[in-house]
């Protein structure tokens, strides 16, 4: 399949090939739902956590004796059942990642991509590179191109001002070819490639 190649003057400056073994596959949801969850949870930290009660800072003192007084038998203060004591079965540092195979992550990844391709939603830039770094310019820029949504995805190497002018833009994300993930393409409207991203893109999921 092709796609017309523009620049970001929205000209069209060429056409490019689209591999249809990278850009025309099955979309299957359970895969990207599966990649999407496998993601976001090897991001969380982890690092919730209650005391237990060897944790708790407090006198390890006898309440009261054993026997004699009509209550129930205690050991100590900082026992659960107590203001400010233990918490039971509370949460615990740990990771929450867990595996997926290989092969399932890159078909997602080719999955998002078409999904994408499809739904009208890829552009294809011959590059992303701004004379300046400022972000005034790359904002006008982006509304020629009709573009408020975005994740551009560049080759290995970013442009220095193109990456500037675009981080203070809340909705404009910017990678390199090798940080292509399934999350960040599917929450942005639209996915730009440039060229070189394409061709490495391809390279790497053929």
């Amino acid at each position: 399949m092709k796609a017309i190649v523009r620049n970001l003057d929205n000209q069209d400056v060429g056409e490019i090939e689209l591999n249809e073994a990278v850009f025309g596959v099955e979309v299957r949801s359970d895969l990207l739902h599966r990649m999407v969850r496998w993601q976001l949870a090897k991001r969380r930290s982890g690092n919730h956590k209650t005391k237990i009660i060897s944790e708790i800072s407090g006198t390890t003192k006898k309440p009261y004796r054993q026997k004699g007084t009509g209550r129930a038998r205690q050991g100590s203060l900082r026992s659960p059942q107590f203001r400010g004591g233990a918490v039971i079965f509370g949460p615990v540092v740990r990771s929450h990642a867990h595996s997926l195979n290989k092969k399932v992550r890159r078909q997602a990844l080719r999955a998002a991509l078409t999904a994408k391709q499809s739904a009208g939603k890829l552009m294809v830039l011959e590059a992303a590179k701004t004379e300046t770094h400022k972000t005034k310019a790359l904002v006008g820029k982006f509304k020629a191109l009709g573009i408020e949504s975005a994740l551009v995805i560049d080759g290995a190497n970013l442009d220095t001002n193109f990456a500037l002018a675009a981080r203070n833009l809340p909705s404009i994300d910017v990678l390199p070819e090798a940080g292509a993930n399934v999350y960040d393409i599917l929450r942005r409207d639209t996915l730009i490639l440039t060229r070189s991203a394409v061709e490495q893109l391809e390279a790497r999921l053929k």
